[in-house]
């Protein structure tokens, strides 16, 4: 074989190496239903779960867990999912900055018992442009 053949071949051995080592990480979006369900199947492989946080009258939200005296890695909230299911949340991590603003959240975990255990939580927070606040705006020019 000739050389700019190994090293075509050589390409492309790196190639689907990188394509399998990306895809062995990549985990899919359920509700906690599903979650659940995998877990009681024995199927630890991380899930992505999308949901907003249960809120009272006064638009605070419901259930937070979080005393950074006693325990500064221990935060725990209910979520509730798209399909409406509330389920409680565990992360041994700090509560995230501007978690109470978020309007949406999602959280990447598996279940353990009765309780889904987050690895990571990305916060949806509103929008600091309303639109009624744009409204009339004109950009000024010097």
């Amino acid at each position: 074989m000739k050389k700019s053949h190994l090293f075509v071949l050589a390409i492309i051995a790196v190639a689907a190496a990188i394509i399998l080592s990306t895809t062995a990480d990549a985990s899919v979006y359920v509700g906690f239903g599903e979650a659940r369900a995998r877990a009681a199947e024995g199927n630890t492989t991380k899930v992505h779960v999308v949901g907003k946080l249960p809120r009272d009258a006064q638009k605070r939200p419901l259930g937070l867990e979080y005393d950074p005296m006693t325990d500064p890695n221990y935060f725990a909230f209910t979520l509730v999912d798209t399909t409406h299911l509330a389920q409680r949340v565990v992360y041994n991590n700090p509560k995230p900055q501007d978690f109470d603003a978020s309007e949406q959240v999602v959280i990447t975990g598996c279940m353990k018992g009765d309780v889904f255990m987050a690895d990571n939580i990305l916060l949806k927070c509103p929008s600091k442009y309303v639109k009624k606040d744009l409204k009339g705006a004109t950009a000024s020019v010097n």
